[in-house]
């Protein structure tokens, strides 16, 4: 089905095209699949219309997978999907599928992991050819029109796939029943949870680590905020100052990178270079809000102003620029902009003097902007030199706010405007951990109101969630990451403000996904439900990717739930869903950061402080002692039902456990402190 009719579109750029004939992309509502609309390619959105299509007319499926924010999706798009020459081979011999990644991370994630098995890479695009029952014989991710030395062109794949489809059905069906078998999930025998699962994480991030740089491997080189929240417990656990110092090396470096947008804040994808110096820039609202907490936290354990300092420019980003009118964020911003990557991040010294006059020189000096550049004869400004001296700090940022304004004012890169629960749950998080940690109302407002929009737009009466809003809300039924995110975003919520009603709506949204996601047979948590539209497979998960597992943040929330609200049975469950993936904590500890926290939390014992009083107000002095230092085991609770109650002294109080054991209740701030310091 194709609209016959001449349309002028907005490109990515912002740039007006005329392109012709809309295929069925057009009724649906991501950005991403948006973008490919009016391809001459004649794409299905992923459902059972495509495979009834491709069964009926006995052709094979090509499923290309992407988001809306890829710079080698657009690279691709431009050189074959726009292409009439591909598009007529695509069109008479393939039934073509386009899926937003964002939208369905578990057609996503088992078509990636076919990728990698075949391959022994992955990335996107994600190119996949697939019998009509869905059933993979062929993965690859991006491929020119032509063929390249190394690397075969699209149009020559084209041709062999349907060479072999029409000649060989026996052979690829023989290959897909191989596939299925080799990716089936498989039920693993429960074990008890391993408590050296931390030890072993902690040294194999050691034996990765770049201390020049920081970070855990070669070019290119992602921030991996998972590691460093991981780090910065195991320092709290262990005092293993090593664990410390790697996080702070991590941070400090890119900090003053380019990967660190020091115009107008935010951290891009990841760096093409060793040194943080030279960012692949689309910006994720997952990594900004991971990273947010993980220089939080650092502040927390450190005291350093610098830490607090980035994590308020992330968060400054993220509500400036990622935050919608109705509470929800956006989901990411795209590396290009009028069709090239970075052009609206890099400068000319010439650019700048425009801007700066006679502070220019002194402005290009601080953030390394040179007439020779770093990047395509322009420069990505950064501070690898040297930071910028304290004396000096008020003029750069002077300058710095001038910079934007003349940045503000070029073609913005295109911006993913879709809620995803999963990623407005982080940015609940990293808002209410800093709140907290801060002291800053501002945080817990915006926090308050992201919460307040997600439960009321993207929740169904049932209590289940809706994965995807933009417009309105979408039919696409809420993955395990949505609901494990939202509860970790929840409870830090709870937590900075000790509003009972976020903890009333945390036991409730835990009760949903243990309903209708847990694998109650052998423990753990299924990504998607039943209901899920033609789901390849119901797996499960504990390694962390570039999202934490959901599986390992929701053990990891459940550890803390079950302390908050009393109920011993949801850290039992915590229990088993751990107990449910020996296999991965032996053979890729490096890969369970997330996870090791939860067991962290669970060998620990960890510290709950309950308050109470006649008046909230009788508790500021005991709660600043509590937000005070770096204590991530701990949790705190206000018995508001309490208030008024009449006791001996009519003094506030608190009670403290630490592990096993409880103790008498404290009434002044200083013994608080000495007790869960464990000082007598």
């Amino acid at each position: 089905m194709r609209n016959d009719h001449t349309i002028s579109v907005l490109k990515r750029g912002g740039t007006m095209e005329t392109k012709k004939a809309a295929n069925r992309l057009i009724y649906e509502k991501s950005p991403y699949l948006l973008q490919h609309a009016y391809n001459p390619v004649d794409w299905y959105p992923w459902g059972e219309e495509a495979f009834e299509r491709a069964k009926a007319e006995d052709k094979p499926v090509f499923l290309s997978i992407g988001y809306s924010t890829c710079h080698w999706c657009h690279v691709m798009e431009r050189e074959c999907f726009e292409d009439e020459e591909v598009a007529a081979a695509l069109n008479r011999g393939f039934l073509s599928v386009k899926v937003d990644r964002e939208e369905r991370p578990d057609v996503d994630g088992y078509y990636m992991e076919v990728c990698q098995r075949m391959t022994g890479s992955e990335g996107w695009p994600l190119s996949v050819f697939l019998d009509p029952e869905g059933g993979p014989f062929f993965a690859g991710t991006y491929f020119p029109k032509y063929d390249r030395p190394g690397m075969a062109g699209f149009l020559t794949l084209l041709k062999k796939v349907s060479a072999l489809w029409k000649t060989d059905r026996a052979g690829i069906a023989d290959f897909v029943g191989r596939v299925r078998l080799e990716t089936a999930p498989r039920a693993q025998t429960p074990a008890p949870v391993d408590s050296l699962l931390p030890e072993r994480v902690f040294h194999s991030l050691q034996q990765s680590f770049d201390e020049k740089n920081g970070g855990f491997s070669s070019a290119p080189k992602f921030p991996s905020p998972q590691n460093l929240l991981f780090l910065l417990r195991w320092y709290a656990a262990s005092g293993d100052r090593g664990a410390l110092q790697m996080c702070e090396t991590t941070l400090t470096r890119m900090r003053l990178g380019g990967i660190c947008d020091q115009i107008g804040f935010g951290f891009c994808r990841y760096s093409t270079d060793d040194l943080w110096l030279i960012p692949q820039f689309e910006k994720m609202l997952s990594d900004n809000a991971l990273l947010s907490m993980a220089y939080t936290e650092c502040w927390q354990a450190t005291g350093k102003e610098e830490y607090r300092r980035a994590a308020e420019e992330i968060l400054s980003y993220l509500t400036g620029r990622m935050q919608a009118e109705n509470g929800g964020f956006y989901t990411a911003e795209d590396a290009d902009s009028e069709g090239e990557e970075g052009k609206y991040y890099a400068f000319t010294p010439a650019e700048l003097r425009s801007v700066l006059g006679p502070d220019a020189e002194e402005f290009c000096r601080l953030y390394g902007i040179t007439e020779q550049g770093n990047f395509e004869g322009k420069n990505v400004p950064n501070l690898l030199q040297g930071e910028i001296p304290e004396g000096r700090r008020e003029f750069a940022d002077s300058c710095r706010r001038r910079v934007l304004a003349y940045r503000n004012r070029r073609v913005p890169p295109f911006l993913d405007d879709k809620i995803l629960a999963s990623r407005t749950g982080l940015a609940i998080a990293a808002l209410s951990v800093a709140a907290r940690a801060f002291g800053e109302e501002k945080y817990l407002r915006q926090a308050r109101k992201a919460a307040d929009f997600v439960l009321k737009n993207m929740m169904e009466q049932d209590g289940s969630l809706i994965s995807v809003y933009r417009n309105g809300p979408s039919e696409v039924p809420g993955f395990a990451d949505d609901y494990a995110f939202l509860l970790w975003g929840l409870i830090e919520l709870y937590e900075a403000g000790q509003e009972g009603e976020w903890l009333h709506h945390a036991l409730r949204l835990e009760r949903v996904f243990a309903d209708r996601f847990e694998d109650r047979e052998n423990g753990g948590f299924f990504l998607s439900e039943n209901r899920a539209a033609r789901s390849p497979a119901r797996s499960k998960e504990i390694a962390d990717s570039s999202l934490p597992s959901a599986n390992a943040v929701q053990a990891w929330q459940m550890v803390r739930l079950s302390r908050l609200a009393e109920k011993p049975e949801l850290e039992e469950r915590a229990v088993r869903t751990l107990e449910a993936f020996p296999i991965e904590f032996t053979r890729i500890p490096a890969a369970c950061p997330t996870a090791a926290c939860a067991v962290l939390y669970l060998s620990g014992g960890g510290t709950d402080v309950a308050l109470t009083a006649r008046e909230e107000g009788e508790l500021d002095p005991m709660l600043a002692v509590l937000r005070d230092g770096y204590r991530p085991f701990l949790t705190v609770r206000v018995n508001r039902g309490d208030f008024g109650a009449e006791r001996e002294t009519g003094k506030p109080r608190a009670y403290v456990c630490t592990g096993h054991a409880c103790f008498p209740p404290v009434g002044d701030p200083e013994a608080l402190l000495r007790l869960i310091d464990k000082k007598k």
